[in-house]
């Protein structure tokens, strides 16, 4: 049974519309106006992208930062390893104004010279062998032909001067002299 109790209608009691239960949420949130919400979306989204492009600048900036740093310090670890042989190099010019002794002289070039290629090679840099090889455009540079029977032609008879890589990034060509066949 029910508790409902009905009431008798009069001039002092008349018959008046009780309010009505509270409405679920879901009825409530269908109730807002869809262009307030949708506003209220753009707003958000507003917010979220200008948060996004902010944090973008910053990285942006951290990173160019970061580059600058770790290209100044790549710079620092190089002279670090090349002032050696640079101080080296004095010495041994020092010594040439006053030597008498030209053997002498020419083998202090020569360990100086043999340093600084173990320099180069712990900085992963490397000669590129040239020398008694076919040509390559990729690693030679050509800047003479030399007519010959004693080479086979296309290959690199002299060297003019070194070239070097590092891992597998050409620095610089080998700049060569490559064989020719004669003319018959």
């Amino acid at each position: 049974m029910s508790d409902y109790t009905p009431r008798a209608v009069s001039e002092e009691n008349p018959i008046t519309e009780t309010p009505a239960p509270e409405a679920p949420a879901a009825e409530v949130a269908a109730e807002v106006d869809p262009l307030e919400a949708a506003k209220a979306e753009i707003s958000k989204l507003r917010d979220q992208l200008l948060r996004t492009a902010a944090d973008f600048d910053n990285f942006r900036k951290r990173s160019r930062r970061e580059l600058a740093d770790m290209e100044k310090r790549a710079r620092e670890d190089l002279l670090k390893e090349l002032l050696p042989v640079f101080d080296n190099l004095e010495r041994a010019t020092a010594h040439a104004e006053t030597a008498t002794d030209v053997k002498a002289l020419s083998d202090g070039i020569g360990l100086v010279k043999r340093q600084f290629l173990d320099t180069l090679s712990k900085i992963g840099v490397e000669r590129i062998k040239a020398q008694g090889v076919p040509f390559d455009p990729a690693f030679h540079e050509a800047v003479q032909q030399f007519e010959t029977d004693e080479h086979p032609p296309g290959t690199v008879i002299h060297e003019v001067q070194a070239g070097y890589i590092q891992g597998e990034k050409l620095v610089r060509p080998a700049i060569v002299v490559v064989a020719k066949a004669k003319p018959n």
